[in-house]
C-alpha cells in the first residue's frame, strides 16, 4: 500500500484566521464609534422626521395633483386616459408601456410610449384636450 503525501495547510489557514481577526477589530471599532453617533441621530428624531417629512409632503403632492387632474377630466379641459390610449393604439398597435401627462406653453399634452409588434418602441403626442395625434415619433 502506497501512501500519498499530505500537504501541510498550516500557514495558508494561519493566514486566514489572522485575517478573520483583523476584520473582527476593525468591525469592532467601526461599531463603537458608528453607534453612539446613530443613537444621538435617533434620540433627536432626525433619522424619522426628515424620511417622514419627505414621504408625507410626498403623498399630500401626489394626491393634490391626482385630485386636479380628476377635476380636469370632468370639466373636460382633458380626456380621460383610457380614451387616449384607445386612439393611440389604434394609430400604434402595440402595448402601451409608458405615459406621460405635461403642459407646454398651456397646453396639455399625453404622450403615449407604444411597444409594437415588431419590437419597436414609438411615441405618441397627444392633445389632451381633443385626443388629436399631432405627432408619432421613434422612442
Amino acid at each position: 500500500m502506497t501512501s500519498v503525501p499530505r500537504q501541510s495547510a498550516g500557514p495558508t489557514i494561519i493566514v486566514m484566521i489572522q485575517h478573520i481577526h483583523h476584520l473582527r477589530r476593525r468591525s469592532v471599532v467601526l461599531s463603537a464609534l458608528l453607534l453612539p453617533v446613530i443613537g444621538t441621530l435617533l434620540a433627536l428624531g432626525a433619522v424619522t422626521s426628515v424620511s417622514a417629512g419627505d414621504t408625507g409632503e410626498k403623498a399630500a403632492r401626489k394626491a393634490a395633483e391626482m385630485t386636479a387632474l380628476r377635476d380636469a377630466v370632468t370639466r373636460k379641459e382633458i380626456q380621460p386616459l383610457p380614451r387616449i390610449m384607445s386612439i393611440a393604439q389604434s394609430k400604434v398597435p402595440g402595448d402601451v408601456v409608458k405615459t406621460e401627462l405635461e403642459t407646454k406653453d398651456g397646453r396639455w399634452i399625453y404622450e403615449i410610449k407604444i411597444l409594437t409588434p415588431t419590437g419597436r418602441v414609438r411615441e405618441v403626442k397627444l392633445d389632451a384636450r381633443s385626443g388629436a395625434i399631432f405627432a408619432i415619433e421613434d422612442d
